[in-house]
């Protein structure tokens, strides 16, 4: 027998512990715990299963969830109480895994525990399994069933018999968990349409929305209509709001009407807010969310937001500063302050003693020649676009303005793994694709 890691945390301790929320309210109580299959590493641990007073069960992811101690489960965030529905990658531990006979050392033993484990900030991972040894004797002629010693063994020791059974995921599924978006878009793209829209409906809203943004847009449209409204409308809250915004002016205008309406209100709002802007202008191609603070904010303050892992290196290379509010569309624009100059300076600082007062912002009519002779003439990543009132409305990166100068077709091109041709002058000179 093995020793336990401190950190870890039985499910068998969650079922039925109350879930409360950032107002100290009481949401339900913990029913299950969603896992998703790996081929290499553990599985992730996707979020809770969580039963409503009014008895209905709802998903809560596990970036929901703030803290787990041994009387309740905190939440923070807005959550979905639509009715949990099962996916095919999906096991729940409790339903699944509880009362499970494997066998090891040609020993039937009994799944009586799960333990998960915090690896990175909201992420789990299951990490260990309370096993019992059953044996079968027989008394007056009829069988018995006796436990043995519970013992504490690594997840890895159970792992290919409890993943490969058939109640779990495919093996195509819990390959594609491990991918980076790119190389997910890449195998949806070499599937028939059939088989591509069965993986996707099988996939977490949020890798399905991280490979929708690698795919070619007329592969985005034809995978998007394939979905039901419900969960097209999940996948593009998941999506940033300018690939969204992107997306959604690609289809017929009563499904982009129905998929905005059942979108969340503060995701649609985002995007309904970039598509009033003219494609190919600073405010068709800015994102709503990059980093905006106040001038009295100090340095501390501006690099825990910049440290935010879900930013692109883009956005985090820059924090803008606006008066009240801070969301978008801000308060007056006031300037900005790169990454390296927070890294220069005490952290007890106000970053309003050094906006860069050569850096002018753009604004959201700036067309695509203006964008990039901007990002030319400035050396950057990132650039603040502002309205008629001086008020900061969104930030472009280099790498929206990339995906719109290059040729509508590049992503198609990239997934065929073929080269774009080059064209040249008769003096030798690259001509610019057309």
């Amino acid at each position: 027998m093995r020793v336990t890691n401190p950190s870890s945390v039985f499910i068998s301790r969650l079922q039925g512990l109350q879930v409360m929320d950032a107002a100290g309210d009481q949401v339900g109580k913990v029913r299950d715990v969603v896992v998703q299959a790996r081929l290499a590493g553990r599985p992730r641990v996707r979020g809770l299963v969580v039963e409503l007073f009014a008895r209905r069960r709802i998903f809560v992811p596990m970036t929901r969830v703030h803290a787990i101690n041994p009387t309740q489960v905190s939440i923070v965030g807005v959550i979905d109480t639509r009715r949990f529905i099962r996916r095919a990658s999906e096991i729940l531990v409790m339903d699944d895994l509880f009362d499970r006979t494997i066998t090891l050392e040609a020993k039937p033993s009994q799944i009586f525990d799960v333990a998960m484990i915090e690896v990175r900030n909201r992420e789990w991972e299951l990490s260990e399994v309370a096993l019992r040894e059953v044996t079968t004797t027989r008394r007056f002629g009829l069988p018995t069933t006796a436990k043995g010693p519970m013992t504490i063994e690594p997840w890895s020791l159970v792992a290919s018999q409890v993943m490969n059974a058939e109640q779990t995921t495919d093996t195509k599924l819990a390959q594609l968990a491990d991918m980076k978006p790119a190389d997910v878009a890449r195998e949806l793209y070499d599937m028939d349409p059939e088989r591509r829209a069965e993986i996707a409906s099988a996939l977490d809203d949020e890798q399905l929305a991280d490979a929708f943004q690698e795919l070619p847009e007329n592969e985005q449209v034809e995978l998007l209509q394939s979905l039901t409204i419900e969960r097209a409308a999940d996948v593009l809250d998941e999506m940033d709001p300018d690939d969204a915004a992107d997306l959604i002016n690609d289809l017929p205008d009563d499904m982009a009407e129905e998929l905005l309406d059942r979108m969340e209100p503060e995701e649609a709002a985002d995007v309904r807010s970039l598509l009033k802007y003219e494609d190919l202008t600073a405010g068709g191609m800015m994102t709503p969310e990059p980093v905006v603070l106040g001038a009295d904010n100090t340095v501390a303050e501006a690099l825990a937001r910049v440290r935010n892992e879900e930013l692109t290196p883009a956005l985090a290379s820059m924090v803008f500063i606006t008066r009240q509010p801070h969301d978008t569309p801000s308060g007056r624009y006031l300037g900005a302050v790169h990454v390296q100059r927070l890294l220069r300076e005490p952290p007890s600082l106000q970053i309003g003693q050094m906006i860069d007062s050569v850096l002018e912002p753009l604004v959201t009519s700036a067309d695509i020649s203006q964008v990039s002779r901007y990002f030319a003439t400035y050396n950057l990543v990132v650039a603040p676009v502002i309205n008629k009132d001086h008020q900061l409305v969104g930030a472009v990166t280099v790498d929206d303005l990339l995906d719109h100068m290059l040729p509508p077709d590049w992503r198609g091109d990239q997934m065929e793994g073929n080269e774009s041709e080059v064209k040249e002058d008769e003096h030798g000179r690259e001509l610019p694709p057309r």
